[in-house]
Parts: C-alpha cells; structure tokens; sequence
C-alpha cells in the first residue's frame, strides 16, 4: 500500500510539474511572439508574395482588431480573396469561373481567422485544456519544445518552438481535405519585429508533395482601415 501511494504521489507531482512547464513555455512564448502587445495595435498590413512551381504570385493580408482578416493573391492577374468581416466570410475564386463572393463554411472560416495576429491561438488552445507537452525535439539542428494541439475531430496540431528563442520554428497540421488526410509542414523564419509587431518574414510549407515559400516585404502597422475592406457582400 506504502508503495502504490508512492508511485500515486510521483505520478500527481509530476503531472503539476508538466502542466506548469507547459503553461510556462506558453507564457515565453506570448511574450517572444510580443502577442501580449497585440491588443495595443489597431491594424496590421503585410505585403508579399507566395512562390510555388516556379511562379511568383503577389499577395497583402489585411487585420484590423479584434477580428477582422482579408487577404487578396494575385494569380496570373486573377485575384483570389478570403475576407472575413467578423461575422462571416466570403471568398472569390476565379479559378472555379466566377468572380462572385462566395460565403464561406464554418470550417473554411476558422481556418482563415487562424492566421489572424491579434488572436494568440497556442494560449487559446492552454485554456480550453487541448493543449499538452509531448517533449523535445531538433528542428533545424536546435532544440524546440513540442506541443500537440487537438484543435477538433480529425485536426491535429504539433507545435514546435525554440528552446533558446521561444519563437515557432515548425509546426505540422493532419487534417482532412474531401475525405482523404493531408498533413501540412510549415517553417517560418526570419522573424522581424516592426513596430511592435514580431513576424517571421518568410514561410516554407509543403503539402501533397507540393512545397510553397511565402515572403513578407512589407510591415504596415496601425495604418487607416476602413471596414468596408473586409465586405465583400
């Protein structure tokens, strides 16, 4: 009985012991990231391009606090927009034939807002418990922590970040696309802060054997917005 009570006891210390270092990497990580200043910005636009088989495709993203997103890519001069206005999305795709806004499923909207910078999703996924710490691992030859995040049924998240730096420098998402699974590896680096605001400058993602680089070469911060940016019906 003295032994089972011992092992008990080890095993509840060293679950506080995990959850507090998880809630500590977190809390380097938010500040590293300046995401607990994000709440003093009003809007942010980025300027770039997303590079993929040899073309290069001009891209902005537009956020204006708390939760407004837009961006718009520039395919062979056809433009692609995702915009969401705080309540719903819409997107245009001419690559389908039509220019006509198109009002986005709950899925594809979660998943546009996930890139918005004024919400810290790793400290949302700590608070609503779907986040756990599964160890160490190398990225790039340096040692990041590893994160798992179960966001919902069928999405999963790792999240690695820099043991030195407490920036992301990795991050792997298995999901599902028309029922078959698909796993998307991302890279970000570079990381720059302007004005506040600490962004990696460039992304390398690959999916289905296909491998994207999306570079920012402009940071606008608190510039005028209007509203109307992000309406497109």
């Amino acid at each position: 009985m003295k032994k089972l009570i011992f092992i008990l006891t080890g095993l509840i210390v060293m679950s506080i012991v995990s959850a507090q270092s998880l809630e500590d990497i977190v809390n380097k990580y938010t500040v590293a990231n300046k995401l607990d200043k994000m709440s003093g910005i009003k809007t942010l636009k980025l300027t770039g391009k997303m590079s993929m088989m040899g073309m290069e495709m001009p891209m902005e993203i537009w956020m204006k606090n708390p939760n407004k997103i837009k961006s718009v890519t520039n395919i062979s001069g056809q433009e692609m927009i995702q915009a969401f206005d705080g309540e719903k999305g819409y997107s245009v795709n001419p690559m389908t034939g039509s220019s006509e806004p198109v009002e986005m499923t709950p899925d594809q909207v979660q998943q546009v807002t996930r890139s918005n910078m004024f919400q810290n999703e790793v400290m949302g996924y700590l608070k609503d418990g779907k986040l756990v710490l599964e160890g160490e691992e190398s990225v790039n030859g340096k040692p990041a922590f590893k994160l798992k995040a179960t966001i919902q049924e069928g999405i999963v998240t790792n999240i690695f970040i820099d043991k030195a730096t407490f920036l992301l420098v990795k991050s792997v998402v298995n999901t599902t696309q028309q029922g078959m699974p698909i796993t998307v590896e991302s890279y970000p680096s570079e990381y720059t802060e302007t004005n506040g605001v600490m962004l990696p400058m460039k992304t390398t993602t690959s999916t289905s054997g296909m491998e994207f680089v999306m570079t920012f070469t402009k940071v606008e911060v608190d510039i005028p917005m209007e509203d109307s940016i992000f309406t497109l019906k």
